[in-house]
């Protein structure tokens, strides 16, 4: 088997224009832009190594990543007037290459070709086996002559409709002056029936089409099961493509409804979602109310409300009523459309183990030529038998395939990024997987993280309910957290109207009663006595003290103990006054830093990796952003700004703070069976090459050893385990002691 994959022959597709790459590329920061390519010629590791140094050292490019199992190509390259001319340079290696639809649901082609030309290669193979019994009983003279041109009859159809799967493959890179792993297998292929030809026109006694039939055969049972384990392994990233809408209908400005493709959509419009249809992309309520499945983003089964402002993501299901929507992304931009980047990076990262098994495979065309060439020289030489030669040089070009170190390292990282996607976490590069396993220090951000970073109002209750409903008018005019968290647990009661609100940042709100002055803000400047809360004066008179708290994430406790007790240790790095994060601390029993500025994480990170440490920091906001990147690895909250998410390694899409024990846990047995599958596959050529040079292996026996040991490799990926997903479980609240802020 060989981890080559087949394509269909297809047109080489005209160049778009430089407006459509433009349009087809998105903004991801720092002055670039990054361009998905669909590369369809795309079959094997030199495949992956030619186009991704070939785009690697074109000017204005500054990241070229080839993915395997979706044949796709991630460029990203300096903005400017002109992108850089990629597919051209595609096109000059012999690759077509098109703009790729990151919301398309491609067609399985493969699979159908692969089991059609297996079913050919079965049947064919059966009836010449059925024909070599006869001639192996004892027929001769014309009858073995019979049946050999009838197997040569059998096998040549065979041999041209199944076979040029590796054909196909082998002649594009030899024309493109390159190899792969189909050229000695075609070598090999073409070799024995060639050999068994030959021996039929000369009505020699030995043929071999049972033998070259038989071995494509096993080579594409091989590549079959190894095709459906590569989709099986990649089946939670075909499940959120088929989330992703069509389409979505348009109110335009002059109130007509125009159904688009979802391409067509983009920020600014107004969508209309009927109950039962997924969101198209991103989007913010502008009227109507429902319930809304969320479970993809959140990982919460029960349904949510959503009224006018509440924000909607690509792929929530709209349960119960009609909304309309003003969109805040286009699609390729969709959370959406992130987490299905984010899955696929997952394979084409380069971790260290990585780069080993692509190093070694690119010696793979060289060292296995010149050792059949030499295989057969000494068979010459030693027995002068130019039919036992070339048997033994067939078996050595087969069996030698390195199909099982090209496969041991990524089938490993898909596996895992699915298993922890399960959980509601989403791996942005498989390195990342390899930089995990190796922690020994988690830093968690306070505020965001451990927390959720939304104050709740703890003495609501005990409110007048005029008094709390006055509140919660004033509080509507502010964005400030407690503003909200006010507005929400007053709800739409009816108060009198209020004029002339004016906000003072870092103080709080004022407005006017007819004659009266209210204030809601910092105790001292609303006109009551210094103290914790926040107060709500009339005249300066004291109505009410309004206190807060911070809710813990759930599973705090349960995932501070687990990473203590596998050896790590924790704490809490935050820029929140020292008072809120030693309460915090306090109760989870860890140590901590607190007003550390952006600057001032990254120097702790540094001062931790300067004695040796290899950190995991845990964050969600711009001010953590240079400490995630800075850190050994860096895991997020799907609820962080998105330059938090960007510069992470890992996101969890649930509140449960248990992902990041379950993530390292992952990690560690993903590092294990990596190690594992290398020492795997070079045991099977340390002890398969040398058997196949002495003799001892034919190469029908040889395809079947080649299979079994990608098969192998494959199999042990799939043994990835994750700890069970945590159970819903309610959010601690935390003493209240992060009262000190005025709306």
């Amino acid at each position: 088997m060989s981890c080559c994959a087949p394509s269909v022959d297809s047109v080489t597709p005209a160049l778009p224009a430089v407006e459509e790459v433009q349009l087809a590329s998105r903004d991801v920061g720092n002055g670039e832009r990054q361009t998905e390519l669909s590369v369809p010629g795309i079959h094997c590791g030199a495949c992956i190594r030619t186009i991704e140094s070939a785009l690697g050292t074109m000017p204005g490019i500054s990241h070229a990543r080839v993915n395997l199992s979706t044949r796709r190509v991630t460029v990203r390259w300096t903005a400017g007037e002109t992108p850089p001319p990629f597919l051209e340079t595609l096109g000059r290696l012999g690759y077509a290459a098109h703009l790729a639809d990151p919301m398309a649901r491609d067609e399985d082609t493969a699979r159908s070709e692969l089991i059609r030309a297996l079913a050919v290669a079965g049947f064919a193979a059966m009836n010449i086996m059925l024909l070599s019994v006869s001639v192996w009983s004892g027929a001769d003279g014309e009858t073995r002559d019979l049946f050999h041109w009838i197997s040569a009859a059998l096998a040549l159809p065979a041999l041209a409709y199944s076979g040029r799967i590796f054909f196909r493959s082998a002649w594009q890179a030899l024309r493109h002056g390159r190899t792969n792993m189909d050229v000695p297998i075609s070598i090999g292929v073409l070799l024995a029936f060639g050999l068994s030809l030959y021996e039929t026109a000369t009505r020699g006694p030995h043929a071999y089409f049972d033998a070259a039939i038989t071995l494509l055969f096993f080579l594409l049972i091989g590549r079959t099961l190894d095709h459906l384990m590569r989709d099986r392994a990649r089946a939670t990233v075909k499940g959120l493509a088929r989330l992703a809408a069509r389409g979505a209908m348009v109110l335009e400005t002059d109130g007509r409804r125009i159904y688009r493709p979802v391409t067509e959509i983009v920020p600014g419009m107004m969508l209309l979602v009927a109950a039962g249809e997924r969101i198209p992309v991103d989007g913010v309520v502008a009227s109507g109310t429902s319930d809304i499945d969320g479970s993809l983003v959140t990982g919460e089964s029960v349904p949510q409300r959503a009224a006018p402002g509440a924000t909607l993501q690509a792929g929530m299901l709209n349960l119960t009523g009609p909304l309309t929507l003003t969109t805040t992304a286009a699609a390729k931009d969709s959370f959406l459309a992130e987490m299905m980047r984010m899955m696929e990076a997952a394979e084409s990262g380069r971790s260290r183990y990585r780069r080993i098994a692509d190093r070694a495979a690119q010696l793979y065309a060289p060292v296995v030529h010149t050792t059949a060439l030499l295989t057969f020289i000494g068979w010459m030489i030693a027995s002068g038998d130019v039919h036992r030669a070339l048997t033994v040089a067939i078996a050595v070009l087969i069996i030698t395939c390195p199909c099982a170190l090209g496969l041991a390292v990524p089938m490993v990282q898909v596996v895992a990024a699915r298993r922890l996607f399960d959980r509601g976490i989403m791996v942005k590069d498989g390195g990342a997987l390899e930089r995990l396993a190796t922690v020994d220090t988690v830093v968690f951000d306070k505020t965001g993280t451990l927390t959720f970073g939304e104050p709740r109002l703890v003495n609501g209750d005990a409110m007048p309910p005029q008094v709390l409903a006055l509140a919660g008018a004033l509080a509507a005019h502010s964005r400030h957290p407690y503003s909200r968290a006010l507005a929400a647990a007053a709800g739409y009661t009816a108060v009198p109207a209020l004029h002339d609100v004016t906000e003072h940042p870092g103080f709080g709100l004022e407005a006017r009663d007819g004659s009266s002055v209210i204030r809601l803000g910092r105790p001292g400047w609303a006109g009551a006595a210094t103290g914790d809360g926040v107060a709500l004066t009339r005249d300066s008179v004291v109505l009410a003290t309004f206190r807060f708290d911070d809710r813990l994430r759930p599973g705090a406790h349960e995932t501070m103990r687990a990473l203590t007790a596998s050896g790590l240790p924790v704490e809490i790095l935050s820029g929140d006054r020292d008072s809120r994060v030693s309460a915090l601390a306090e109760t989870l029993g860890l140590r901590h830093s607190a007003e550390a500025t952006p600057a001032g994480k990254t120097a702790h990170l540094a001062a931790l990796a300067t004695q040796g440490h290899r950190v995991l920091m845990v964050g969600d906001g711009l001010n953590d952003a240079p400490a995630l990147a800075a850190a050994q690895a860096s895991m997020a909250p799907a609820s962080a700004a998105d330059v938090g998410r960007n510069a992470a390694d890992l996101v969890f899409l649930r509140d449960d703070l248990r992902a990041v024990p379950q993530a390292i846990a992952v990690a560690r047995d993903a590092a294990r069976l990596i190690r594992q599958n290398l020492a795997l596959a070079i045991a099977y050529n340390a002890i398969a090459v040398p058997i196949a040079v002495l003799g001892h292996v034919t190469p029908l026996v040889a395809a079947i050893a080649m299979s079994g040991s990608s098969l192998l490799v494959v199999a042990n990926a799939l043994r990835v385990r994750a700890p069970d997903a945590p159970r819903p479980q309610a959010a601690s609240p935390v003493r209240p002691v992060f009262a000190e802020a005025a709306p």
